[in-house]
Protein backbone atom coordinates (compact mmCIF):
# COMPACT_ATOMS: atom_id res chain seq x y z
CA UNK A 1 0.00 0.00 0.00
CA UNK A 2 1.32 3.28 -0.92
CA UNK A 3 0.38 6.45 -0.64
CA UNK A 4 -1.93 6.68 -3.74
CA UNK A 5 -3.16 2.82 -3.59
CA UNK A 6 -6.11 2.43 -1.50
CA UNK A 7 -6.14 -0.15 1.37
CA UNK A 8 -7.74 -3.23 0.25
CA UNK A 9 -9.27 -4.70 3.33
CA UNK A 10 -11.02 -8.53 3.34
CA UNK A 11 -14.67 -8.85 5.86
CA UNK A 12 -15.53 -12.39 6.80
CA UNK A 13 -19.28 -12.27 6.98
CA UNK A 14 -19.88 -9.95 5.69
CA UNK A 15 -23.19 -9.89 3.50
CA UNK A 16 -25.02 -8.61 6.82
CA UNK A 17 -24.91 -6.93 9.88
CA UNK A 18 -21.80 -5.79 11.46
CA UNK A 19 -19.86 -6.82 8.66
CA UNK A 20 -21.94 -4.89 6.00
CA UNK A 21 -21.76 -1.85 7.50
CA UNK A 22 -18.21 -2.24 7.94
CA UNK A 23 -18.05 -2.55 4.44
CA UNK A 24 -20.20 0.12 3.85
CA UNK A 25 -17.91 2.58 5.86
CA UNK A 26 -14.77 1.37 4.83
CA UNK A 27 -15.72 1.93 0.84
CA UNK A 28 -16.89 4.74 2.16
CA UNK A 29 -13.68 5.61 3.65
CA UNK A 30 -11.98 4.67 -0.12
CA UNK A 31 -10.92 1.21 0.94
CA UNK A 32 -11.37 -1.17 -1.98
CA UNK A 33 -13.38 -3.98 0.24
CA UNK A 34 -14.04 -7.55 -0.59
CA UNK A 35 -16.87 -9.08 1.12
CA UNK A 36 -16.42 -12.61 2.12
CA UNK A 37 -19.94 -14.76 2.68
CA UNK A 38 -20.38 -18.47 3.20
CA UNK A 39 -23.72 -18.24 0.61
CA UNK A 40 -23.12 -16.92 -2.81
CA UNK A 41 -26.49 -15.85 -4.40
CA UNK A 42 -26.32 -13.46 -0.49
CA UNK A 43 -22.97 -12.46 -0.79
CA UNK A 44 -22.69 -11.52 -4.66
CA UNK A 45 -26.21 -9.41 -4.01
CA UNK A 46 -24.42 -7.49 -1.14
CA UNK A 47 -21.49 -7.10 -2.63
CA UNK A 48 -23.37 -5.54 -5.49
CA UNK A 49 -25.53 -3.55 -3.19
CA UNK A 50 -21.92 -1.45 -2.22
CA UNK A 51 -20.10 -1.84 -4.78
CA UNK A 52 -17.96 -4.21 -3.31
CA UNK A 53 -16.05 -7.60 -4.66
CA UNK A 54 -16.85 -10.81 -3.51
CA UNK A 55 -15.14 -13.77 -2.31
CA UNK A 56 -16.80 -16.99 -1.60
CA UNK A 57 -15.68 -17.58 2.15
CA UNK A 58 -16.54 -20.29 4.63
CA UNK A 59 -14.11 -19.81 7.03
CA UNK A 60 -14.54 -23.60 8.84
CA UNK A 61 -13.66 -24.58 5.13
CA UNK A 62 -10.13 -25.04 4.55
CA UNK A 63 -10.55 -25.60 0.76
CA UNK A 64 -12.78 -22.57 0.95
CA UNK A 65 -10.15 -20.32 2.67
CA UNK A 66 -7.90 -21.52 0.29
CA UNK A 67 -10.22 -20.47 -2.93
CA UNK A 68 -10.73 -17.49 -1.39
CA UNK A 69 -6.49 -16.64 -0.86
CA UNK A 70 -6.34 -17.38 -4.50
CA UNK A 71 -9.16 -14.84 -5.91
CA UNK A 72 -7.07 -12.33 -3.46
CA UNK A 73 -4.03 -12.30 -4.42
CA UNK A 74 -4.86 -12.95 -8.44
CA UNK A 75 -6.15 -9.30 -8.54
CA UNK A 76 -4.21 -7.62 -5.97
CA UNK A 77 -3.16 -7.67 -2.51
CA UNK A 78 -4.26 -7.26 0.87
CA UNK A 79 -3.68 -4.79 3.77
CA UNK A 80 -6.66 -4.84 6.06
CA UNK A 81 -8.18 -8.79 7.51
CA UNK A 82 -11.25 -8.29 9.85
CA UNK A 83 -11.94 -11.73 11.17
CA UNK A 84 -16.21 -10.91 11.74
CA UNK A 85 -17.52 -14.27 10.92
CA UNK A 86 -19.40 -15.17 14.13
CA UNK A 87 -21.81 -17.64 15.35
CA UNK A 88 -24.13 -17.63 19.13
CA UNK A 89 -24.83 -20.83 19.23
CA UNK A 90 -27.76 -22.18 20.77
CA UNK A 91 -30.23 -20.28 22.78
CA UNK A 92 -31.07 -22.55 25.53
CA UNK A 93 -29.97 -23.10 28.71
CA UNK A 94 -26.07 -24.14 30.45
CA UNK A 95 -27.16 -27.85 30.78
CA UNK A 96 -28.94 -28.29 27.17
CA UNK A 97 -25.40 -26.68 25.29
CA UNK A 98 -23.72 -29.75 24.16
CA UNK A 99 -20.25 -30.54 23.00
CA UNK A 100 -21.15 -30.95 19.79
CA UNK A 101 -22.69 -27.25 20.14
CA UNK A 102 -19.26 -25.79 21.64
CA UNK A 103 -17.37 -27.12 18.45
CA UNK A 104 -19.92 -25.46 15.94
CA UNK A 105 -19.27 -22.11 17.86
CA UNK A 106 -15.39 -22.83 18.43
CA UNK A 107 -14.57 -24.00 14.96
CA UNK A 108 -16.37 -20.59 13.35
CA UNK A 109 -15.53 -17.88 16.29
CA UNK A 110 -12.09 -19.01 16.87
CA UNK A 111 -10.83 -21.88 14.60
CA UNK A 112 -11.90 -19.57 11.49
CA UNK A 113 -9.58 -16.94 13.27
CA UNK A 114 -6.52 -19.19 12.95
CA UNK A 115 -7.55 -20.31 9.69
CA UNK A 116 -7.83 -17.09 8.23
CA UNK A 117 -4.72 -15.74 9.65
CA UNK A 118 -2.77 -18.33 8.69
CA UNK A 119 -3.84 -18.59 5.42
CA UNK A 120 -3.83 -14.81 4.80
CA UNK A 121 -0.62 -13.95 6.90
CA UNK A 122 1.90 -14.52 3.58
CA UNK A 123 -0.24 -12.05 1.47
CA UNK A 124 -0.79 -9.63 4.28
CA UNK A 125 3.26 -9.75 4.75
CA UNK A 126 3.24 -7.82 1.36
CA UNK A 127 1.46 -4.52 2.82
CA UNK A 128 3.25 -1.41 4.10
CA UNK A 129 0.87 -1.50 6.72
CA UNK A 130 -0.37 -5.09 7.66
CA UNK A 131 -3.52 -4.94 9.74
CA UNK A 132 -5.70 -7.60 11.33
CA UNK A 133 -8.80 -6.62 13.23
CA UNK A 134 -10.80 -9.43 14.70
CA UNK A 135 -14.05 -9.07 16.18
CA UNK A 136 -14.48 -9.92 19.46
CA UNK A 137 -17.17 -9.24 22.04
CA UNK A 138 -17.58 -7.61 26.13
CA UNK A 139 -19.34 -11.09 26.95
CA UNK A 140 -15.88 -12.32 26.80
CA UNK A 141 -14.14 -9.82 28.91
CA UNK A 142 -13.83 -10.88 32.77
CA UNK A 143 -13.93 -7.09 33.88
CA UNK A 144 -17.39 -6.93 31.61
CA UNK A 145 -19.34 -9.73 33.04
CA UNK A 146 -18.63 -9.28 36.78
CA UNK A 147 -19.64 -5.40 36.50
CA UNK A 148 -23.32 -5.33 37.31
CA UNK A 149 -23.86 -1.95 35.61
CA UNK A 150 -23.24 -3.40 32.32
CA UNK A 151 -25.72 -5.65 30.64
CA UNK A 152 -23.04 -8.74 30.39
CA UNK A 153 -22.94 -9.26 33.59
CA UNK A 154 -26.44 -10.50 32.91
CA UNK A 155 -25.87 -12.74 29.96
CA UNK A 156 -25.50 -16.40 30.45
CA UNK A 157 -23.83 -17.98 27.65
CA UNK A 158 -21.05 -20.17 28.16
CA UNK A 159 -20.09 -21.16 24.79
CA UNK A 160 -20.44 -18.31 22.64
CA UNK A 161 -18.71 -15.87 25.47
CA UNK A 162 -15.93 -18.64 26.42
CA UNK A 163 -15.00 -18.15 22.44
CA UNK A 164 -14.89 -14.73 22.75
CA UNK A 165 -12.40 -14.33 25.49
CA UNK A 166 -10.47 -17.20 23.21
CA UNK A 167 -10.56 -14.63 20.02
CA UNK A 168 -9.26 -11.31 22.85
CA UNK A 169 -6.44 -13.53 23.34
CA UNK A 170 -5.50 -15.12 20.34
CA UNK A 171 -5.22 -11.22 19.34
CA UNK A 172 -2.73 -10.76 21.90
CA UNK A 173 -0.75 -13.76 20.64
CA UNK A 174 -0.81 -13.23 17.08
CA UNK A 175 0.46 -9.46 17.77
CA UNK A 176 3.16 -10.81 19.61
CA UNK A 177 4.11 -13.37 16.81
CA UNK A 178 3.61 -10.32 14.16
CA UNK A 179 5.45 -7.62 15.92
CA UNK A 180 5.25 -5.56 11.98
CA UNK A 181 1.62 -6.31 12.04
CA UNK A 182 -1.18 -4.30 14.04
CA UNK A 183 -3.48 -6.70 15.24
CA UNK A 184 -5.97 -5.30 17.60
CA UNK A 185 -9.45 -6.93 19.11
CA UNK A 186 -12.75 -4.56 18.79
CA UNK A 187 -16.01 -5.05 20.76
CA UNK A 188 -18.56 -3.56 18.77
CA UNK A 189 -20.60 -3.08 21.99
CA UNK A 190 -24.26 -4.31 22.37
CA UNK A 191 -25.80 -3.80 18.64
CA UNK A 192 -29.09 -4.84 16.93
CA UNK A 193 -28.34 -7.52 14.84
CA UNK A 194 -29.56 -11.35 14.05
CA UNK A 195 -26.94 -12.48 16.74
CA UNK A 196 -29.26 -11.09 19.51
CA UNK A 197 -32.54 -10.88 17.84
CA UNK A 198 -32.39 -7.37 17.15
CA UNK A 199 -32.43 -6.94 21.06
CA UNK A 200 -29.11 -4.78 20.87
CA UNK A 201 -29.34 -0.89 22.18
CA UNK A 202 -26.61 0.41 19.73
CA UNK A 203 -26.83 0.86 15.73
CA UNK A 204 -24.71 -1.34 13.38
CA UNK A 205 -22.99 2.14 12.44
CA UNK A 206 -22.18 2.77 16.37
CA UNK A 207 -21.76 -0.85 16.59
CA UNK A 208 -18.66 -0.76 14.15
CA UNK A 209 -16.88 2.35 15.62
CA UNK A 210 -14.10 -0.07 16.72
CA UNK A 211 -14.00 -1.92 13.89
CA UNK A 212 -13.35 0.82 11.70
CA UNK A 213 -11.04 2.76 13.89
CA UNK A 214 -8.51 -0.03 13.46
CA UNK A 215 -9.17 -0.72 9.83
CA UNK A 216 -8.33 2.86 8.94
CA UNK A 217 -5.23 3.32 11.09
CA UNK A 218 -2.82 3.07 8.52
CA UNK A 219 -0.76 0.67 10.12
CA UNK A 220 0.32 2.90 12.58
CA UNK A 221 -1.20 2.64 16.43
CA UNK A 222 -0.37 -0.20 18.89
CA UNK A 223 -1.06 -3.86 18.83
CA UNK A 224 -2.18 -6.79 20.89
CA UNK A 225 -5.19 -3.97 22.46
CA UNK A 226 -8.67 -4.27 22.52
CA UNK A 227 -10.90 -1.72 22.18
CA UNK A 228 -14.73 -0.95 22.18
CA UNK A 229 -16.09 2.59 21.00
CA UNK A 230 -15.27 4.51 23.96
CA UNK A 231 -11.13 3.70 23.56
CA UNK A 232 -9.49 1.13 25.71
CA UNK A 233 -11.69 -1.60 27.11
CA UNK A 234 -10.84 -3.76 30.29
CA UNK A 235 -10.34 -7.24 30.23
Amino acid sequence: MTENTPTTTLISGANKGLGYETARRLIEAGHTVWMGARDESRGRAAAEALGARFVQLDVTSDASVSAAVATVSAVGGLDVLINNAGIPGPFVPALEQTADDAERVFATNVIGIVRLTRAFVPLLSASDAPTIVNVTSGLGSFDAVHDTSRVESTVIAPLYTASKSAVTMLTVQYAKAFPAFRINAADPGYTATDLNGHNGTQTVTEGTDAIVELATRGGQGPTGTFIDRAGVAPF
